[in-house]
């Protein structure tokens, strides 16, 4: 598993805790491997996935206006405010 591997260390263990070299790395990895799946797994049975046209929908009325809502306040703001270099 990439993330198993990438963040919590990969497969060398944590060097701050003695007990950690006592652990084989089968184990060390079959634990990181669970604690990365846990949070996925519940995840995906908690909330509902979304249709093709639900997730345009949500695309067009809300995430389009809500970035350029963010584009207009990201650049007015400085304008308005006058906190160019001049």
């Amino acid at each position: 598993m990439p993330c198993t591997l990438l963040f919590p260390g990969g497969w060398l263990p944590i060097p701050d805790l003695p007990i950690s070299n006592e652990i084989p790395g089968a184990i060390r990895f079959s634990i990181k491997v669970i604690f990365s799946l846990f949070p996925y797994i519940r995840v995906r049975a908690a909330f509902p996935r979304y249709r093709y046209d639900q997730s345009m929908g949500l695309g067009r009325k809300v995430f389009l206006p809500l970035s350029l809502a963010r584009v207009v306040f990201v650049s007015g703001v400085p304008v308005t405010f006058q906190w160019f270099p001049q």
